[in-house]
């Protein structure tokens, strides 16, 4: 278990993209976020109080977590001083980069010495199985985005919590680090070997009452060339009763790649449909979820008018206007 709360760590992040982990668990586990620790030159402001690692323990924070999701997943070298003495002063350290806390040599010394704990959470722990497409009761919905980081997770969690809310049957199935940090549980899918990854996605969404949701974080992009195939996974993986289309209307290119425009939503229905039917016949395209953090509200409010009308689904900022019509559209099937 990583103990709670947690001071968070944003290093040298360049912008607020790079710190998403952190965001995520400002925005749905506020209780946990006491303050935030940057280094010179940090792009990102969570606007959580500023804290030194001793004013951290001081609040009663246990564990520094490392809420940047940078390209790679590296450790900078620029961060072990800070992570080192964290570890000297008395804190756990949890990370969900592919670079591990536990390949560090600086800090597995630290943490031996000082018996602290180091926690991967992008360590998968079981042996998933090989998918098998056989149907499994219960219903499942999958965000799909028209690029990385476009509120996938956040549409997911703000459903979840509406049909919580409503007394509806309903589970969060955490898929990337943000979501297993917020959470404490699922599936660190783009660290499972490529051949397991959709079963790991069934072994994440068992069998379950009919009338049963489960909500399934998405990753990645079908559009994106470095990141389709965790995409994929969860397409033929999850067998999704129900698509919701998200998509950040702000960006001029996809995450990471200057020389690519983000597709049409248009597209992206048309696409995810057809490869979710190849595991779900029966899976439809429910609603569209618009990430509008970079838009007044008179203009995300005319932005969602726009797609709705042209795309005929109903269309939210679920985080900004609440998840209530995707629910009622779910709630339809």
């Amino acid at each position: 278990m990583i103990e709670t709360p947690y001071l968070l760590f944003l290093g040298d992040a360049p912008d607020m993209l790079a710190a998403k982990v952190a965001i995520g668990i400002r925005d749905w586990r506020p209780d946990n976020a006491l303050g935030q620790i940057r280094l010179p030159g940090c792009g990102a402001d969570l606007g959580l109080t500023e804290m030194t690692l001793e004013q951290g323990l001081e609040a009663g924070a246990k564990t520094l977590v490392i809420g940047v999701a940078n390209r790679g997943g590296v450790i900078s070298d620029a961060w072990k001083e800070v992570l080192v003495k964290a570890l000297e002063l008395g804190y756990d350290i949890a990370s969900g980069l592919h670079n591990l806390l536990r390949d560090e040599g600086e800090l597995v010394a630290a943490a031996q010495m000082h018996g602290r704990t180091l926690h991967d959470v992008r360590v998968p722990t079981v042996a998933y199985p090989i998918a098998t497409g056989v149907p499994r009761s219960g219903k499942r919905c999958l965000a799909v985005g028209t690029d990385c980081s476009v509120g996938k997770m956040y549409t997911a969690m703000a459903m979840d919590a509406e049909m919580q809310k409503r007394g509806m049957k309903s589970t969060f199935r955490a898929t990337g680090q943000t979501g297993i940090l917020i959470t404490g549980s699922g599936v660190p899918l783009d660290a499972v070997i490529a051949d397991f990854m959709a079963g790991a996605v069934e072994y994440l969404t068992p069998d379950n009452d009919d009338d049963h949701w489960d909500f399934i974080e998405g990753q990645g992009s079908l559009f994106h060339v470095s990141y389709s195939g965790v995409t994929m996974a969860l397409v033929h993986g999850g067998q999704p009763d129900a698509l919701i289309l998200c998509h950040e209307p702000t960006r001029d290119h996809m995450r990471g790649l200057p020389g690519f425009k983000l597709p049409t939503l248009e597209a992206l229905r048309d696409v995810a449909l057809q490869l979710a039917k190849v595991s779900n016949p029966d899976v439809v395209v429910s609603g569209i979820s618009i990430n509008t953090q970079h838009m007044n509200d008179e203009d995300a409010a005319a932005y969602c008018a726009k797609v709705e009308e042209e795309m005929g689904l109903p269309t939210v900022d679920p985080y900004r206007h609440g998840a209530e019509r995707l629910v009622d559209a779910l709630a339809a099937i």
